[in-house]
């Protein structure tokens, strides 16, 4: 459904998996961020849900064509990630699907991908409309949360020793702003639940319903 492209960020060149939906669509587009080891099939195969909704969904390529084959060196890629290369990756996404649709954009991503759907949602807040967090974890990113206008829906696995420990901080920080958020903890999952490539740890349960709640979250508020 969907083809690799590239699209101006900044003065330098984006790349990503871009699926479009059939038909019209619903007008409105969403930017799907990959997971610690890189724009795979899996990421790939969320945009082209997302189209099977009616959206216009980007993948972008933060590792420009790599993707990791084992935890060790997708660790070694996650910590050496240039945020200020991939916020520049993710505002050129977020600038070509909000002036094709002229609607503002809503964010998602996973683990690595959810850290960076919110540092994007608050670092565009003029034109993401709406931010959907599955277990985002990232040391090196830093949230404005002062900028942050999107409504955020985060969604956590129960047992998740790397993300759990912010969530309380997150909270706070969302709930002293008066910010629109809801967050849900899926009882008996672990990190990476909802990757349906991950044979261990995959809940199918748990990842049919954050699908939904994610669907009407966005078309809650985009």
């Amino acid at each position: 459904m969907g083809e690799m492209i590239t699209y101006p960020a900044n003065g330098h060149e984006g790349t990503g998996y871009l699926a479009r939906p059939e038909g019209q669509g619903n007008g409105k587009a969403v930017i799907v961020i990959q997971e610690w080891n890189g724009l795979n099939e899996h990421i790939k195969d969320l945009a082209d849900r997302f189209a099977g909704q009616g959206y216009i969904a980007l993948a972008p390529d933060h590792y420009h064509g790599v993707i990791a084959a084992e935890p060790d060196e997708a660790g070694k890629m996650f910590m050496a990630l240039n945020i200020s290369e991939t916020e520049q990756e993710l505002r050129g996404g977020i600038d070509m699907l909000h002036a094709e649709t002229g609607n503002p954009v809503g964010v998602t991503g996973f683990c690595m991908g959810g850290a960076l759907a919110l540092f994007a949602a608050c670092q565009n807040s003029n034109k993401v409309g709406a931010c959907v967090d599955f277990y985002g974890i990232h040391p090196n990113v830093e949230y404005d949360w002062d900028s942050l206008t999107a409504p955020v829906l985060g969604l956590w696995a129960e047992h998740d020793d790397m993300v759990n420990p912010q969530l309380t901080g997150f909270a706070e920080a969302l709930a002293s702003r008066q910010h629109n958020f809801h967050f849900k903890t899926y009882p008996g999952t672990a990190h990476a639940f909802f990757n349906d490539t991950n044979t261990e740890g995959h809940d199918v349960e748990a990842s049919a319903d954050a699908w939904e709640l994610t669907l009407e979250w966005f078309a809650r508020y985009l």
